[in-house]
């Protein structure tokens, strides 16, 4: 049984998808917490598997929220359930913790589906979602991107994963947002870490950022 919580401002919107939910003989919603700090301290009292997190409520918004409780629950998945796809929401939802995020318009088997997928480990970035991403990581200034290729001889896709790398992106991530497989995600950084060389990620992450 998955232990799910709900984080959401709007009750009878969160009433719904407890409703929706527990329709799976799979999940067991165990609390709804109805601002962004009492999600937090809900979450250190229940332990839930997956929560899914609004984004805009009172008191602490649902970035920080999620923030907050991958700091003392690590093994929790979150999920970011929003109406906004604002960029700047999808990523520093993710860059905090959260294993993916999803729209308020989804239904409700994708839902189900989305929450026993992010407890077995995945990514959950639908390719609208995946598309905001790319899109943001395009948005970096052309000069970074011609000095990464002219300082190391970095490809074009390999200029798009180093972009992401220093922006805190885990290899599932990249790999899910620019849609490779995380065999090839990792080739890719790899090539990165030899190019610039280096033999770690915080390493490649420094030389990345001396380019600003």
């Amino acid at each position: 049984m998955i232990k799910v919580m709900l984080a959401d401002d709007q009750k009878i919107l969160a009433e719904g998808i407890k409703s929706v939910l527990e329709s799976s003989d799979e999940i067991e919603v165990c609390g709804i917490a109805y601002d962004g700090a009492e999600a937090v301290d809900m979450a250190a009292k229940l332990k839930p598997d997956v929560i899914l997190m609004d984004v805009r409520m009172p008191e602490m918004n649902g970035v920080a929220a999620t923030k907050h409780i991958k700091e003392i629950l690590p093994d929790t998945k979150i999920i970011i359930l929003t109406t906004f796809d604002d960029s700047d929401y999808i990523l520093s939802g993710i860059n905090n913790g959260a294993s993916g995020y999803l729209l308020k318009d989804i239904g409700s088997t994708a839902l189900i589906d989305s929450i026993k997928n992010a407890y077995a480990g995945d990514t959950i970035l639908p390719a609208k979602i995946a598309k905001k991403i790319t899109d943001a990581a395009m948005l970096v200034s052309s000069d970074r991107q011609i000095k990464l290729k002219k300082a190391y001889g970095l490809s074009d896709r390999e200029v798009d994963v180093a972009l992401m790398l220093a922006d805190g992106f885990t290899n599932r991530q990249i790999a899910s947002a620019i849609k490779l497989s995380d065999g090839t995600a990792r080739n890719y950084i790899s090539s990165i870490y030899l190019k610039l060389g280096v033999d770690n990620r915080a390493g490649a992450i420094s030389k990345i950022k001396e380019l600003n």
